[in-house]
């Protein structure tokens, strides 16, 4: 049985427990706005002694958090200004994204967008991951009110149906007696100990993935590309090319509706490209992907060359090489240093859950005469969520598939909660410091205008400009995301 349905069972019985708990609890419960809160004093004791105990060593780290919180603002106005630009002049990737941009981060996103690139985001994993961004997140605040002593009136939990969050709450008068400084400390605090779990659970992640993981094959992302000129091509799917400009290859694509009928491999199991003829050589490459290059109007594309991988249509995680057990991609090269330009070989690969078997004769290496050539090849890609999902992958060696050293199913689900907890926490430290007036780093970046120009007047006008900045980013992003799908 798949674990969503024990997951959706849980998400039953806990939705049915917070309202069983809410209704006991009805005369404690006051509803603001959307959520209903129900105050405690469940930590107070805690955050007392800790902020009372420990105060040089919180004001250093105080100190860390406010320079971490700074680092954290520039970062996501640079990192808002470069997500801008991708929803507002690259649709291609904004559909490959998928999900629109202002979507909160709810259970199941990524089955329900089909989105590849992220695992799977359970429930179980979301009230996990709530929870302790919450409790170390508000805590953090409050140990720091207990250090400059502002008065904690309560800590508690909000409630939105199933959604939970936790809170502490400052006497506001109190807050805002404070200096500057000392605000910002508290402020900051919060994201700082989002931070710092962040590093600590990426440090669990890749410490996890050496115990519960081996390398178990060289996994290529593409066939071996060739750049030519666009006036070069002299055939497309058989059709000969009359006006080989950019412009001119599209109206042939289209009025020749040319779509991939050219399947590499066996019909069952083959891919789709279209067959290029271009300066007497032969490529291959799928038609829309050639019809995207071809709108940039470059002069130039990026096509498969005729190798031995893409003639046989090889697909999944090459694990076999006749005899020669493969690794990962050193043991892929180490492997074809024994073989020479026309030799036959017999390539396994695993590709998703079937083992597949390929036989193929290697050919020249197009830049070293004399050295076999295969034609798979391994790339980072440079969208910018590729480069964040590596950056919480650092530990593993480009191009190798890994599995599991025992009981997949549980390794696999313990090591996406790691993920998505680290995820999370940095997520959240990157948002609340927005400057922007519902985050922590609205109120940081008044106090700090306000602080260095020594204008209270001034540092409003700052504050109202940022805030409709960043809801004017926020619009473009909606727009480019429209305009993309629509």
């Amino acid at each position: 049985m798949s674990f969503y349905i024990y997951d959706i069972i849980f998400l039953v019985l806990f939705s049915f427990g917070v309202g069983m708990f809410l209704w006991k609890k009805r005369d404690n419960l006051k509803r603001e706005g959307i959520l209903y809160l129900y105050r405690t004093q469940v930590g107070v004791k805690f955050i007392n002694y800790v902020g009372g105990k420990y105060k040089k060593t919180l004001k250093v780290w105080g100190f860390i958090g406010v320079i971490a919180g700074y680092f954290l603002m520039i970062g996501m106005i640079y990192l808002l200004i470069e997500i801008v630009k991708i929803y507002l002049f690259m649709p291609e990737v904004v559909k490959a994204i998928k999900i629109p941009p202002i979507m909160p981060l709810i259970p199941y996103l990524p089955k329900a967008f089909n989105i590849s690139f992220l695992p799977p985001f359970y429930f179980t994993y979301w009230i996990l991951a709530i929870a302790v961004i919450a409790i170390f997140h508000e805590f953090a605040h409050g140990i720091f009110m207990k250090l400059y002593n502002v008065k904690i009136k309560s800590t508690g939990f909000g409630f939105l149906g199933p959604f939970l969050a936790a809170f502490v709450e400052q006497d506001e008068e109190d807050m805002e007696k404070k200096p500057k400084y000392e605000q910002i400390v508290i402020l900051s605090a919060g994201v700082f100990a989002n931070l710092v779990l962040a590093i600590l659970f990426l440090l669990m992640l890749s410490g996890f993935f050496v115990l519960a993981y081996v390398p178990g094959g060289y996994m290529f992302t593409d066939y071996s590309p060739v750049i030519i000129d666009t006036n070069s091509m002299e055939k497309i799917d058989g059709k000969m090319v009359q006006d080989s400009s950019s412009l001119g290859i599209l109206r042939l694509i289209d009025e020749s509706n040319l779509t991939d009928d050219l399947i590499l491999g066996t019909d069952e199991g083959g891919i789709k490209f279209t067959k290029i003829i271009a300066g007497g050589e032969t490529y291959y490459m799928n038609i829309e992907v050639l019809k995207t290059q071809l709108g940039f109007d470059y002069g130039r594309v990026k096509l498969y060359g005729d190798y031995p991988a893409i003639n046989v249509g090889l697909k999944g995680v090459v694990i076999k090489i006749d005899n020669f057990n493969i690794k990962d991609s050193v043991d892929l090269k180490e492997v074809l240093k024994k073989y020479s330009p026309g030799d036959e070989i017999n390539i396994v690969t695993r590709y998703e859950g079937e083992v597949l078997s390929y036989d193929l004769t290697l050919s020249e290496h197009p830049q070293e005469a004399g050295k076999p050539y295969l034609g798979v090849m391994y790339e980072k890609k440079a969208r910018l969520l590729s480069q964040v999902t590596d950056m919480f992958n650092f530990f593993k060696k480009s191009g190798t598939y890994y599995e599991a050293r025992f009981n997949a199913d549980l390794i696999v689900f313990i090591y996406n909660l790691i993920w998505w907890l680290a995820l999370i926490n940095l997520s959240v430290a990157l948002v609340n410091m927005w400057p922007v007036a519902i985050f922590d780093g609205g109120r940081m970046f008044y106090l700090t205008v306000w602080a260095v120009t020594k204008s209270e007047k001034f540092a409003k006008f700052a504050f109202s400009v940022s805030n409709y900045l960043i809801l004017g980013s926020l619009f473009l992003l909606m727009f480019g995301w429209a305009i993309a799908w629509f």
